[in-house]
């Protein structure tokens, strides 16, 4: 078993790591157990993190340099319990112990390297489901691929549900950043580009669904190359049971040419924007249910650079605009707000905020926020909640903020109730 196969999917830059026990996984009819380090607030997808790097929240015992028969016995018993450890290990792998949002998680896991090529839409792994209506899933998925180039190419990671028919059925959910070619060398493996995409699917009447993760690229000037979904590192999770009382945030439309005058922007005349508050989307009042315990909240912010000559910015913001290259730096952060019975503030639940560069060559950037565990204080006097992003322009090219385009949310975010 090696830890770097079952930490792959932890790339947390926030403090304060607590390790959560083993969270299972199944992989065609073999259920496995997956040890995963989950942060307290933070989980945001860096590129140049080691997936192993919360290994760090684990300690060691030293000898206190004392000699003689009790040194001994204290290194027998240590082997002891090493070996005992070691099997413990081992036999997790065989274990279904830990849970995700509200309940436990199946994962199905790509077995084999999957090639998808341009413009051509390839699912590549999906699970069917028998949900009764207003019954909600949330669907997560992680696509890790490779470039047959070393040119810069579109990636994307899209899920979506659809019925029995095979018509699309509610929201679909992409996350997308150009693959900056196979000799890409500051992913956290070179060449190894991971998107992640999060979707919460409710039926909107009782049968069968099939929600699937799907891989897509596209080049303005190549043709013949195709990107390859990893296997192992390429998987899709969907909860078991039904995430009662959730609810889904998504920001307004925003075209890819971004024209739409519903588009955020900010670097351009506005340094500052706060995502699901002051952008134009209604702000949703969550409400954690009566007998929940805690909440779960998730974000997924998805921004594009905005240099000169792009076709994906309006041309109102050109004067700001500078040469491909510049990049751009910006300061995210996540919340979740518990209010009183006046409707304002009364406990902030945050990531810390996190600084980013965002490439041109890559040209779109991703963050994934989670915040779990939130607390519902009593004191408040309500259990209601509201959910922002804080983005603020700090140097660089302008950004635009991606929103809805026709049916797919590129910016959005879920509430889930802890029972």
């Amino acid at each position: 078993m090696e830890l770097q196969a079952l930490l792959d999917d932890s790339l947390s830059r926030s403090a304060g790591h607590l390790w959560d026990g083993a969270r299972f996984r199944r992989i065609g009819m073999l259920t496995t157990s997956r040890l995963r380090c989950r942060p307290s607030s933070l989980v945001e997808v860096d590129l140049r993190a080691e997936p192993d790097e919360c290994m760090g929240s684990a300690s060691a015992s030293r000898d206190s340099g004392r000699t003689g028969p009790s040194t001994g016995r204290s290194r027998y018993v240590r082997k002891i319990l090493s070996l005992v450890l070691t099997v413990l290990s081992v036999v997790m792998s065989a274990a279904t112990v830990a849970h995700a949002d509200d309940g436990p998680v199946t994962r199905v896991t790509l077995t084999s390297a999957n090639s998808f090529h341009s413009r051509v839409e390839e699912r590549l792994l999906s699970r069917t489901v028998t949900l009764a209506a207003g019954e909600s899933r949330h669907v997560r998925g992680r696509l890790q691929a490779t470039s047959s180039v070393q040119q810069i190419v579109s990636m994307n990671n899209t899920l979506k549900c659809v019925n029995p028919a095979g018509a699309v059925v509610g929201t679909t959910s992409t996350s997308s950043r150009n693959h900056e070619g196979s000799d890409t060398t500051y992913y956290a493996k070179p060449g190894h580009l991971p998107i992640y995409a999060d979707l919460l699917f409710t039926a909107p009447s009782a049968g069968t669904y099939t929600c699937g993760m799907y891989g897509y690229t596209a080049s303005t000037s190549l043709d013949g190359y195709y990107l390859t979904a990893v296997a192992t590192d390429t998987w899709l999770e969907v909860s078991d049971t039904s995430q009662v009382g959730a609810r889904w945030w998504q920001n307004p439309a925003c075209s890819s040419t971004g024209t739409s005058s519903t588009c955020t922007y900010v670097g351009a005349g506005t340094s500052t924007a706060w995502v699901f508050y002051d952008d134009g989307t209604p702000v949703h009042k969550w409400n954690a249910a009566a007998n929940a315990t805690s909440a779960q909240a998730l974000a997924t912010l998805e921004l594009t650079t905005c240099y000169t000559g792009t076709a994906s910015c309006k041309s109102a913001i050109d004067a700001y605009e500078q040469p491909r290259g510049t990049n751009a730096v910006v300061d995210v952060r996540f919340e979740f707000i518990q209010l009183d019975r006046t409707a304002h503030t009364c406990r902030t639940t945050s990531t810390a905020t996190s600084r980013k560069t965002i490439r041109d060559d890559a040209h779109h950037y991703v963050a994934n926020f989670a915040l779990t565990g939130v607390p519902i204080d009593p004191t408040c006097g309500t259990r209601t909640f509201i959910m922002r992003i804080f983005v603020k322009h700090v140097s660089g090219n302008p950004i635009k903020i991606d929103g809805v385009q026709s049916t797919t949310s590129l910016t959005n975010g879920i509430a889930m109730n802890i029972f």
